[in-house]
């Protein structure tokens, strides 16, 4: 395969025979039964999909996001023989200092798109010019318009790997690394294999879990020992995508990339009621319409199979926790990041932060590399 490392501007736009065939193919869905008073118990309801599945249908506006997406500069580039798809806003302001921004799923590079303004140009939003971040957001190899993974291995170290060439080919020789749900397992990577030129981190959340040592689970709080519950809970009651997408990703690719109400389904199970419709519907069709379903999924199966690091992160990392979110444990951060320097927690917010309280994570963000240009 030959090397393609040349950066090529890219631009988004999805052919209207696309557009027309999803609408055509969710006026054809076959909605499941439910029992009655079930609520959510079995999975995501039919009440929730199909409200979605009518906007997406009548009243979503794809041409919108289009435009919105556009108005930033895009490009695309071959790293490790992997498309890679992303937007890179540089600051006005000369001394600001690169970001490189990573999402997770169910999300993808739309989880960002709030903060570009306020981090890029603070002078513009009432901040201090010398706050001010260039901002690279990359789709994760086998998300979104990155395309589908093309080779087995993408997995968390993989793309960290992969990061750090990219701000090297960006030019970046001192960069913050960004990160939420996967993107806060990916951005602490990058710190690890560029440590030299990675600033520091900063993540919504630290999956750092007790190791069965009795010792760990001695005197925990009370506050600890809620977090703890209510992980056990999602793991129980919510863990199906985690379990399915590790084991068994494209057996379940099948029904996602052949029905768009599927993928809405699917995806929309952990977006819930906590963001707004559109907001949903820009992530999921960016999977839709990228077919990106099984590539995405394989990333839970890589990251199961993948030899995780036996010592702890050291580059300063620092934490913003939103109140609805997943509760990181501090004494198990701290055992795994052992330059843990910044911990917050906001006063808003939920799992995707950087939509929900945009202005709580800027601010953040700002703190925090504040103390490390």
């Amino acid at each position: 395969m030959t090397n393609n490392t040349g950066i090529r501007p890219f631009r988004i736009d999805i052919p209207q025979a696309d557009l027309d065939d999803l609408t055509d193919r969710i006026g054809r869905t076959r909605f499941p039964d439910e029992l009655p008073g079930a609520g959510a118990d079995y999975g995501v309801t039919t009440e929730y999909v199909r409200k979605l599945a009518e906007r997406w249908a009548d009243g979503y506006d794809w041409r919108a996001f289009e435009r919105r997406v556009n108005s930033f500069p895009q490009f695309t580039t071959e790293i490790d023989g992997q498309n890679v798809h992303f937007l890179h806003v540089r600051s006005p302001e000369p001394d600001a200092l690169p970001l490189i921004l990573t999402h997770g799923w169910p999300g993808s590079f739309v989880e960002y798109l709030d903060v570009i303004g306020p981090l890029t140009d603070p002078r513009a939003h009432g901040g201090d010019p010398a706050q001010a971040f260039h901002v690279v957001i990359p789709s994760v190899p086998g998300f979104g318009f990155s395309g589908p993974t093309r080779d087995k291995g993408w997995n968390v170290h993989r793309v960290a790997r992969a990061w750090a060439e990219l701000m090297r080919r960006l030019g970046y020789t001192r960069y913050g690394a960004v990160g939420n749900d996967g993107g806060s397992m990916i951005s602490p990577e990058v710190g690890r294999a560029d440590p030299e030129h990675v600033v520091g981190v900063h993540v919504t959340q630290i999956f750092s879990f007790p190791t069965g040592d009795p010792a760990e689970m001695r005197d925990l709080t009370e506050q600890e020992t809620a977090a703890l519950e209510h992980l056990q809970w999602f793991w129980e009651k919510m863990g199906a995508f985690n379990t399915l997408q590790a084991q068994q990703p494209q057996t379940l690719a099948f029904a996602l990339q052949d029905s768009p109400v599927g993928q809405l389904a699917w995806n929309g199970q952990l977006f819930g009621d906590a963001v707004d419709a559109d907001f949903v519907l820009d992530n999921v069709s960016v999977y839709w319409f990228t077919r990106t379903a099984a590539s995405a999924a394989r990333f839970y199966y890589e990251n199961d199979k993948a030899e995780q690091p036996a010592e702890p992160t050291t580059v300063p990392i620092g934490l913003a926790m939103a109140p609805g979110d997943f509760q990181t444990i501090r004494r198990f951060a701290e055992r795994d990041h052992k330059n843990l320097v910044h911990w917050s927690e906001l006063e808003r917010g939920g799992h995707y932060t950087a939509h929900q309280a945009p202005d709580l994570l800027v601010d953040d963000l700002r703190t925090f590399f504040g103390s490390l240009r």
